[in-house]
């Protein structure tokens, strides 16, 4: 199983950016798919997440109404477009997949991607 993310990198505050995770070995449409990001010396924090059809997503309050996640399942591939960046939303940018449990634990998800770095600059 890999999953790989890209279009992380570096933006104005108020800016946008989006990121891409592709996946492959696994049975994608089985998954819940999950944004996580991790700032330095700081926890793995809940981003969003979205179930197998794309019909139930759920967000972090902090990103709620910036960020909007979404899948391709034709495509093995799932999305966060992220607008109206803050400094606070600087971090390596994670996806990740699940099965099971609850949507905002990262110990419930199975595999990760290697991560894509995020900076918002003042």
């Amino acid at each position: 199983v890999e999953l790989v993310e890209s279009g992380g990198g570096w933006v104005q505050t108020g800016g946008s950016l989006r990121l891409t995770c592709a996946a492959s070995g696994l049975t994608f449409r089985s998954y819940v798919m999950g944004w996580f990001r991790q700032a330095p010396g700081k926890d793995r924090d809940f981003v969003s997440a979205q179930n197998w059809s794309g019909g139930r997503t759920f967000y972090a309050d902090s990103v709620k109404g910036r960020f909007t996640i979404s899948r391709d399942n034709a495509k093995n591939t799932v999305y966060l477009e992220m607008n109206n960046l803050k400094p606070e939303d600087t971090a390596v940018y994670y996806c990740a997949a699940s099965t099971s449990g609850s949507y905002y634990l990262p110990v419930n998800y199975a595999y990760w991607g290697q991560g894509t770095q995020v900076t918002v600059s003042s």
